[in-house]
């Protein structure tokens, strides 16, 4: 085990967050090295196992110095419900997510809506997060480094909302909650499983397309349609 992979699974044990990763474990962070900036989360000396509200998480996160937040207006966290059995994760904020503090606000998120509506839920029924919660710069995708800072309070969302199922959107959010090099063609289909040493049970994952993508490629539709028909069979069966 490397330097990084001793520092990393020591800040997760500190703030009461546990790596989570698939059946077939993978290293998303093999790659890093023995430099990278994980100080931040661990001067704030905030031991994430007490956070038990989501509001109290949104506080923790507006008290960070970080590099992306002096960036963004606003610290874009959750909408939706917190009671949800599903919970949907996508990769970060863009202008209109900064603009309004909500995520998939967006043409995005309208499309997020529509696929919802064909499944006959409501956005107001869900849980909606994104691995990072502040917009990059110019809507590029986080870096390795931000994703790993940024990371326990992700998985601390999960530990709180307690979700039945998690449905991944892009391949940011695949990356950072499965920890796996696949790509998001080889990993949609079929279900994961997230696991917590702070949850009961393991966790039913879907990998899917972001909807920005789907915006961009419109022909990969009929496969975001089938995961969304593979997500309402696993909800009504498990309801």
């Amino acid at each position: 085990m490397n330097q990084l992979n001793k520092e990393y699974i020591h800040l997760l044990l500190h703030s009461g967050v546990n790596y989570f990763q698939n059946e077939n474990p993978n290293n998303f962070f093999e790659n890093y090295g023995s430099n990278r900036k994980i100080d931040s989360i661990k001067s704030s000396k905030k031991n994430l196992s007490e956070v038990n509200k989501i509001e109290d998480l949104v506080n923790i996160l507006d008290s960070l110095n970080n590099p992306l937040k002096k960036t963004a207006k606003k610290t874009v966290v959750f909408d939706g419900n917190q009671d949800s059995n599903l919970m949907i994760i996508g990769e970060a904020p863009g202008k209109d997510e900064d603009d309004q503090g909500k995520p998939f606000v967006g043409k995005a998120g309208q499309l997020l809506n529509k696929m919802l509506d064909a499944i006959n839920l409501r956005r107001e029924e869900v849980y909606i997060t994104n691995v990072v919660p502040w917009r990059p710069p110019n809507n590029r995708t986080p870096t390795e480094d931000e994703i790993l800072e940024l990371l326990p309070f992700l998985q601390r969302q999960i530990d709180i909302i307690k979700p039945k199922f998690i449905y991944l959107l892009g391949l940011t959010a695949v990356k950072a909650i499965l920890s796996t090099p696949l790509s998001l063609s080889k990993l949609r289909g079929k279900w994961q499983t997230y696991k917590s040493m702070n949850l009961t049970d393991p966790i039913n994952v879907l990998v899917s397309y972001h909807p920005a993508f789907l915006l961009r490629s419109p022909q990969y539709k009929k496969e975001a349609w089938l995961d969304l028909q593979m997500l309402q069979k696993k909800i009504n069966n498990e309801s």
